[in-house]
């Protein structure tokens, strides 16, 4: 059963609304919007400067920029999720490109494809779509500066091939899909292609002087996959709770954990930011967060997420609960459950992005959070011949402990320090089997090995034998054990 989240108490909604204050004095903005949400729901929305009069500060549209990219992510999952399309395949498989064609969908939603950033000039963001009419029109003198595969190299253009696969798949223009398959399920009626009043105008402020002037508005055409969409704080909200939880109408819980996760690991070794599918990985006051920034002239915008588990149950069966490749941090735990939206209209000096990261860290800070309440899992899960397999397992003489959780699900982790980290495995279908699907064990199989009279011989996990006792005497451990045991 679902819980309700608690309203946040008086004091934390003065420090959130001052925090807001603050970044948009400072940070000359003409106005900023930012809300907070807590177990899928919106407990704090507010807003600052040159708002329209009359109506609420959630219903305000901004450009978000690069969060589209999450949009047009979340359209390919639901393709490869529907049998459409595979990661593994090459774009050009699907749809005819003058470059790129080699590349896969993964790559693309990973920024690891290779393709220049920008598209041919003049500068896209700033002039219309239609100096750009074609997808060979995207391409300057440099359209692939590095091998695909090989680094990560953020790519606008790799976007909007994503954008026009989509269109191509669905037989509807990309924005149209959007509209269909995302906004309406979630109830993202302020979420759009172009401006709707009421919207906030992009400015441009002197760096050095209190005065402005107005970007330009543009229709970027074949980019817009990449960056064009109008939303609001409430949408966004919406588009949170869904990205931290899943929707079975638009996107599984699964599938949006495979977006949440590292793509590739990342260059710099103290890195502070990595990527995975349409999702952007970052480092904030000591957690991970997951989520995206968006720029566009006259606006930026900022879209965070401290994923927890489920409402209730237990903390072990939260998709992101056993480590991915790159490990939750320890302080991540106080902010589970939360994620912040800002949207401002300038072009720089605040920057919704970190605006965003800041009002999820002062929540967490105020409102550290609970942890969900232990319950025991569905007693049609207590089978007996998979309890009797939990407790103590040695891979040779590392010690690992394997629990149960709901589902038939089982979790295995080292109990001292070793190169194999902990690892998740599903049910594989016949109750003794089942695949890995996070950490070192990802897509291998996990399986019980049985004597010839029925019992439990040992475990196979990849070829790696486990034994109940460190180098357990028998035919189990290849290449034998010294007949003479443990000595001196």
């Amino acid at each position: 059963m679902a819980v309700m989240s608690q309203p946040l108490l008086p004091a934390t909604r003065r420090a959130l609304s001052r925090r807001l204050a603050v970044a948009q004095s400072t940070g000359r903005a003409p106005s900023a919007v930012a809300a907070l949400v807590r177990d899928g729901e919106r407990v704090w929305c507010d807003g600052r400067g040159e708002l329209p009069g009359g109506v609420p500060p959630a219903e305000v549209q901004y450009r978000i920029g690069s969060i589209t990219k999450t949009f047009t992510a979340v359209l390919v999952l639901r393709l490869r999720d529907e049998g459409l399309v595979g990661l593994g395949d090459p774009l050009g498989a699907h749809l005819s490109v003058p470059h790129g064609g080699d590349a896969t969908l993964a790559q693309l939603l990973a920024h690891t494809a290779g393709l220049a950033s920008e598209a041919r000039g003049p500068w896209w963001e700033r002039t219309p779509g239609t100096l750009r009419p074609g997808l060979a029109d995207l391409f300057g003198d440099a359209p692939r500066p590095h091998e695909p595969g090989r680094r990560h190299h953020y790519s606008n253009v790799g976007f909007a091939l994503l954008g026009a696969l989509v269109a191509a798949k669905r037989g509807a223009p990309w924005h149209e899909v959007v509209r269909e398959e995302i906004c309406q399920p979630l109830g993202m009626r302020r979420t759009t292609i172009r401006p709707e009043e009421p919207y906030a105008r992009g400015w441009a402020v002197h760096p050095y002087a209190d005065v402005r002037q107005p970007e330009p508005l543009t229709d970027t055409g074949l980019m817009a996959p990449a960056g064009q969409l109008w939303s609001t704080a409430g949408d966004l909200c919406a588009f949170a709770a869904f990205l931290a939880s899943g929707d079975d109408r638009v996107l599984g819980a699964a599938s949006l954990a495979e977006m949440r996760r590292a793509a590739v690991v990342p260059e710099d070794p103290g890195w502070e930011a990595g990527y995975g599918l349409g999702m952007a990985l970052e480092r904030h006051d000591g957690r991970l967060l997951r989520g995206h920034a968006g720029t566009m002239p006259g606006f930026t915008a900022g879209l965070w997420l401290a994923p927890g588990g489920p409402a209730g149950g237990n903390p072990a069966d939260a998709p992101d609960a056993i480590p991915d490749a790159i490990p939750e941090d320890d302080a991540a735990d106080d902010a589970a459950g939360l994620a912040a939206v800002a949207l401002t209209n300038a072009s720089s000096g605040l920057f919704a992005a970190s605006l965003a990261a800041g009002l999820l860290s002062e929540a967490a800070r105020l409102e550290p959070a609970f942890p969900p309440p232990w319950r025991p899992m569905p007693q049609t899960d207590a089978d007996p011949a998979l309890l009797a397999l939990t407790g103590a397992w040695y891979w040779g003489t590392v010690p690992f402990l394997l629990r149960l959780h709901a589902g038939r699900v089982v979790s295995l982790a080292p109990l001292t320090q070793t190169g194999l980290g902990a690892s998740r495995f599903l049910p594989a279908g016949d109750g003794e089997r089942w695949t890995g699907q996070s950490g070192e064990f990802a897509g291998e199989t996990l399986r019980v090995v049985r004597r010839e009279d029925g019992g439990v011989d040992h475990l196979d996990l990849g070829t790696f034998v486990l034994t109940r006792a460190p180098y357990e005497p028998g035919h189990a451990i290849p290449g034998g054990t010294d007949p003479a045991g443990w000595g001196g």
